[in-house]
């Protein structure tokens, strides 16, 4: 699994990648998009970059919340968590 950093990295740069694309699309900008798109999905285990960006959030919101919230890790110690 992709660590909680990386994909906040890398969805903030989709986020900035595709400003800049708004804003008026250059060779450079959609290759740099491509490959945040790319990374993204492969980093999710996805094909388009909305179930990517779907994954993701939801990695990075159960990776703040920490393992008390996660029922695996709770069965695991014996719900002491």
């Amino acid at each position: 699994m992709t660590h909680p950093a990386v994909l906040t990295r890398l969805v903030e740069e989709y986020e900035r990648e595709s400003e800049l694309r708004a804003a008026g699309p250059h060779g450079l900008v959609r290759q740099q998009m491509e490959d945040v798109v790319y990374t993204l999905c492969v980093s999710t285990g996805t094909r388009d970059i909305d179930a990517a960006l779907a994954v993701a959030r939801e990695r990075l919101h159960t990776a703040w919340l920490g393992d008390a919230y996660n029922p695996e890790v709770t069965a695991q110690d014996g719900g002491t968590s």
